[in-house]
């Protein structure tokens, strides 16, 4: 007796994470920005799907943890128990039940947090929830995923005119921006609305989002981040018994802990300019509040382009911006313009920059214009921010001063060519003119500011430098590698200023004192020359012996039992690199936009087709690649595909065009309707 057994197949279980896992997070987050930049007019309203693709929810929770932990989690490493934990936070994000700022209850914890907060006295939990602690490590991971799901929406709509807290934009494409597109400005507005940065009201952020996006979900999430209080640290102006510090040992890092910054690292973030300082930071939002500045800062910018636009004034007799568009290619403004910048028959223009809440605005004209623009955006920052601004805030000054911005001086440079040109009786005349240059040079005066914050320097006029005693009990292998550090990233940043190599000369000497006045503390050596005479000029030999050069050190360091010691860089000024003059293209864009649009592009048929077109209509199709799309454009024409394989293997007799392209034999001409002539007509007539 036979007994028969059904496989019945379960139903995937909706609460099982790895069902859910369909793709990887990468690919969805691609896709994102595909389908934004493809209509980036289009207003969003399908957010919530995305909301619910735990993909992404995986990719934020590895960002995350990449920053608790200082090391990426590979998605296979992800523990099911965690899986659970976060698809039960994203459940919690759908149903509403997600609540910012927890600090007892969460539904899922960093990987570090090993606290039993269901066995904490009374005392401890009064001050977990009275005193400002970091965001908790769900409420990170709901930040990430909201910024996965609203950066591509609204970097398609951002304008060209903003840089800050932007992918593939930073403060050197500022400076590039300006060298190439500021020259020939009279008048400058610079203005600080870095008071916008610290916050706005919840109704203004919620207005300037739905204006390109309609999910209810997603807006009432921001919403409740930002109206949600936080917990901040309170004082009860009880003075705290000063407690006598002891001696600690040092402390050993976890293997999952990161490290703290290396000094060079804490060092150059001191160097910050005043336009990078503030980084908003609003309620709950998180890495979301950069976000959230620049879509409300864009109504300003779209308002900015339009007054471009309205101020724009062409004049024939002028040399450059002389074309209806304005943007075309009538001169290049890098170089000396041989005629007066201003004047009632020279061209208006306007140009304008922001970086975060920073803004520069360059005028070509009479003042007038720039007091009238100025008088504008004071009334249009009242009506749209409620920023109350005056003349004073938005000072108009003349290029001969120096606008400072972003560390660097913009200035103007007389130079006085030699024109030469053809009189009408063919005699070439010569005679001096006047042109003017944009000066892009960093600021030396800001440099020793800064490096008297950070304690390198004392004194104005003449600094001296100061012994760094942070790095006394670091060895002077690692001390030198870290000032290295430093230095070729103080180079990096100074790329584009014409001082180039006197400003990092200058830092480098900074620093080499500085060392030198550690050393000379640490191995009393009493004085800067003698670590000099010791350890040479870029402090590449040993110092640990008074008399010199340890004879056993070459041996040890050949045996590998001595560390090597890297000598200071840039010690001399030729060693300092050029200042980078490769020119900016205009209307340039980062490369992830350009490969997206290119990519949109290539994705379209039309434009396939147009290109094949032009490749054939220019003869740079080889015969073989001809050959092959004809295969591929009539690979259904029955009667065609004898003819090409036989072409292909080299039989009957083959003529070639003038153009050298393969015609086939008469016969097989004749079949198919082939005739000498213009390679469009062939087309025509295989199609038929």
């Amino acid at each position: 007796m036979y007994s028969t057994y059904t496989f019945t197949r379960r139903p995937p279980d909706p609460n099982d994470p790895a069902t859910l896992m369909k793709e990887d997070g990468v690919a969805v987050s691609s896709q994102m920005w595909i389908e934004n930049f493809r209509e980036p007019d289009k207003t969003v309203t399908n957010l919530s799907n995305y909301l619910r693709r735990f993909e992404l929810w995986v990719l934020a929770y590895q960002k995350v943890c990449a920053d608790e932990t200082g090391a990426y989690m590979p998605r296979s490493s992800i523990t099911r128990s965690a899986l659970e934990d976060l698809l039960a936070l994203r459940n919690a994000v759908l149903d509403s039940r997600f609540k910012w700022g927890a600090r007892l209850e969460f539904f899922i914890r960093s990987p570090k947090d090993k606290t039993d907060y269901e066995s904490l006295s009374k005392r401890k939990i009064r001050a977990i929830l009275t005193t400002t602690q970091r965001a908790a490590f769900q409420d990170r991971i709901v930040q990430e995923v909201l910024f996965l799901i609203l950066e591509p929406v609204y970097e398609a709509r951002f304008s060209q005119k903003s840089f800050a807290f932007r992918p593939g934009r930073n403060a050197h494409t500022v400076l590039r921006v300006i060298r190439r597109s500021f020259a020939g400005y009279l008048w400058y507005l610079k203005g600080d609305l870095s008071t916008v940065l610290d916050g706005m009201k919840v109704g203004m952020v919620i207005s300037a989002l739905m204006r390109d996006v309609r999910d209810k979900k997603v807006i009432d999430l921001i919403k409740s981040a930002l109206i949600t209080p936080v917990v901040t640290s309170r004082d009860d102006g009880v003075k705290k018994k000063k407690i006598k510090r002891k001696y600690q040992k040092k402390r050993v890092l976890a293997e999952d802990e990161p490290k703290p910054d290396p000094y060079w690292l804490e060092s150059f973030f001191g160097f910050a300019p005043e336009e990078a300082e503030i980084q908003p930071s609003w309620g709950h939002c998180g890495i979301l509040s950069p976000l959230l500045a620049n879509i409300c800062l864009d109504e300003l910018d779209r308002w900015m382009e339009d007054k471009i636009k309205e101020f724009y004034k062409p004049s024939k007799s002028d040399v450059i911006w002389n074309s209806p568009e304005g943007e075309a290619e009538q001169g290049n403004t890098s170089w000396p313009e041989f005629v007066p910048t201003s004047g009632p028959d020279k061209t208006r223009k306007i140009d304008y920059i922001r970086y975060g809440g920073h803004i520069l605005i360059g005028v070509r004209g009479p003042r007038a214009d720039a007091a009238i623009l100025r008088k504008q955006l004071i009334e249009f920052c009242d009506q749209k921010y409620m920023l109350k601004l005056d003349n004073e805030s938005l000072p108009i000054e003349h290029i001969t001063k120096g606008i400072m911005f972003l560390d660097h001086v913009l200035c103007r440079r007389v130079v006085y060519p030699t024109l030469r040109y053809t009189a009408t009786g063919g005699k070439i005349i010569s005679e001096k003119g006047v042109g003017t240059l944009l000066s892009v040079t960093a600021s030396l005066k800001q440099c020793i500011k800064q490096f008297r914050k950070l304690d390198f320097v004392k004194g104005d006029r003449d600094p001296d430098p100061q012994p760094c005693f942070r790095m006394f009990h670091a060895t002077q292998a690692h001390t030198n590698a870290q000032m290295n550090k430093f230095l070729s990233t103080i180079v990096e940043w100074y790329r584009y200023a014409d001082n180039r190599k006197k400003i990092v000369n200058f830092c480098s000497y900074i620093i080499r004192g500085s060392l030198a006045k550690l050393y000379a503390a640490k191995y009393k050596l009493r004085s800067r020359a003698k670590v000099y005479k010791v350890g040479a000029r870029n402090l590449s030999r040993p110092l640990k012996e008074k008399k010199g050069q340890s004879p056993e050190y070459h041996n040890l360091l050949r045996m590998g039992l001595a560390e090597s010691i890297d000598g200071l860089q840039y010690t001399r000024m030729s060693l300092v690199p050029e200042t980078d003059y490769s020119p900016f293209p205009l209307g340039w864009r980062p490369d992830h936009e350009k490969a997206l649009l290119e990519y949109i592009k290539l994705e379209n048929s039309q434009t396939l087709e147009e290109q094949r077109t032009c490749l054939m209509e220019q003869g740079l199709v080889s015969p073989q690649d001809y050959i092959s799309m004809l295969v591929w454009n009539y690979k259904k024409n029955a009667v065609l595909l004898p003819r090409i394989s036989s072409t292909l293997s080299g039989e009957g007799d083959v003529k070639r065009d003038e153009e050298g392209l393969l015609l086939g034999s008469d016969d097989e001409m004749s079949d198919t309707g082939f005739c000498e002539g213009d390679k469009e007509e062939r087309i025509d007539a295989a199609e038929m």
